[in-house]
């Protein structure tokens, strides 16, 4: 049987190749191993499992989506948002007046910087397939969950949701 050099911590000792390929196996399940450790042993399963520990997990963000511009009729207004909210069924609620509008959802990423991205895309690259008014982005607010969470059971939190859907203010 082929001889391979000790796993780290256990020096002066010679394991088989076997015994080795097993502290890999465990060590990229655990994900105590790193990608180099794993490819040197030569092992690529261990290697993407490996990886896979090292990405970040996408967490839930809420977002709330302000815009506001010149007055346009309540009715187009409206019927652009509630085709917005069928195309994009994530949409939890929206509000809107004449000249503005206030849409509210969660969106998964994998961190802040992510969720502001697609929400900061959201009016722009929706407004001619659901004939949204040409209104510009005007606020925005992306908090992690336990955040949102936090503030509504403080009593400070946004404004609970209307039913899900699209409102007027």
């Amino acid at each position: 049987m082929r001889r391979a050099r000790a796993p780290q911590g256990a020096q002066g000792t010679t394991v088989s190749a076997r015994e080795t390929t097993a502290v890999r196996d465990v060590t990229a399940v655990r994900g105590t191993g790193t990608v180099a450790d794993a490819r040197a042993a030569g092992d690529s399963r261990a290697a993407a499992d490996t990886r896979a520990t090292e990405r970040p997990v996408s967490k839930l963000w809420h977002v709330t989506l302000s815009v506001s511009g010149a007055e346009a009729p309540l009715a187009e207004v409206r019927r652009g948002l509630e085709q917005l909210a069928h195309d994009h069924p994530f949409l939890l609620t929206s509000r809107y007046a004449n000249d503005h509008a206030e849409i509210r959802y969660w969106e998964e990423a994998r961190d802040l910087h992510d969720a502001a991205a697609v929400a900061l895309r959201l009016w722009g690259e929706h407004r001619s397939t659901s004939k949204l008014p040409p209104w510009a982005i005007v606020g925005l607010e992306v908090i992690d969950r336990e955040t949102y969470h936090q503030r509504v059971a403080e009593g400070y939190g946004p404004p609970p949701a209307a039913s899900v859907g699209v409102h007027p203010y």
